[in-house]
This record gives structure tokens, C-alpha cells and sequence, in this order.
């Protein structure tokens, strides 16, 4: 079974070896179907005590390392961090929408270029009209 993986805020480092991580995660409330905001914190391994408050970290379930400790930081997240399926999905989907952009592009020049001789033509014939 794949190992979860959380991202959340250090909200303490004052423990040696170790990081308090608050993770929040959005639901529905079952009976008023609001969304609402749920909180947790977890004590999580850092064995270089190299986070500190305020950093975004990603942890990782790991064996039970002691009584209230069970997560290990595996690092801090990037700029895209969580989405690599949408990030696959968009490096397969440009070539694609590159495609449709060029093949689009002329059809809609074409378009641009045959609706002011339209609007000319009407307004001509109404000026011979009158």
C-alpha cells in the first residue's frame, strides 16, 4: 500500500529532530454542504533540523518512530508542488493546443478580414439608398 503524502506549514521547531506540521485540508459539510476548512497537526521527523517556522513541507507516513511520531519531512515543495499529473498533462497537452492555436489562428484572420468588407458593403448600399 502507496505511503500518504501531506502538505502543510511548520507551525513549531522547537523539539530536536523533530517538526510540528499543520495541514489543513477543504470539505463538505455533509448536512449543510458548506465547504469548510479542517485542521490537523502532526509530529513529523526531521533529522537535520533544517526546517523552520513557516516553511511549506511535504511529509511522508513512515513506521512509528515514537509515541506522537509517525511522519517523516521529505522536502519542501517547489512552485508546482502536489500537481505532477497536471504537469504531464499539460506537457502532453501543449503540442496539442499548439496545433489547434495554428490551425485556428487563419480561420479566424479569414474571419476578421470578411466581416469589415461585409460591414463596408452595407454601409454603401445604404448610402445609395438615400
Amino acid at each position: 500500500m502507496p505511503r500518504r503524502i501531506l502538505e502543510g506549514e511548520v507551525v513549531s521547531d522547537k523539539m530536536d529532530k523533530t517538526v510540528t506540521v499543520l495541514v489543513e485540508r477543504r470539505t463538505m459539510h455533509p448536512v449543510y454542504k458548506k465547504i469548510i476548512r479542517l485542521s490537523a497537526k502532526y509530529a513529523a521527523h526531521d533529522e537535520a533540523n533544517s526546517f523552520k517556522i513557516g516553511d511549506r513541507v511535504q511529509i511522508q507516513e513512515c513506521r512509528p518512530i515514537s509515541k506522537r511520531k509517525s511522519w517523516t519531512v521529505i522536502t519542501k515543495p517547489g512552485p508546482n508542488a502536489g500537481r505532477p499529473v497536471r504537469e504531464k498533462a499539460a506537457e502532453v497537452a501543449a503540442p496539442v493546443k499548439e496545433k489547434k492555436a495554428k490551425a485556428a489562428a487563419p480561420a479566424a484572420a479569414e474571419a476578421k478580414k470578411e466581416a469589415p468588407k461585409k460591414a463596408a458593403k452595407k454601409t454603401t448600399s445604404k448610402k445609395k439608398d438615400a
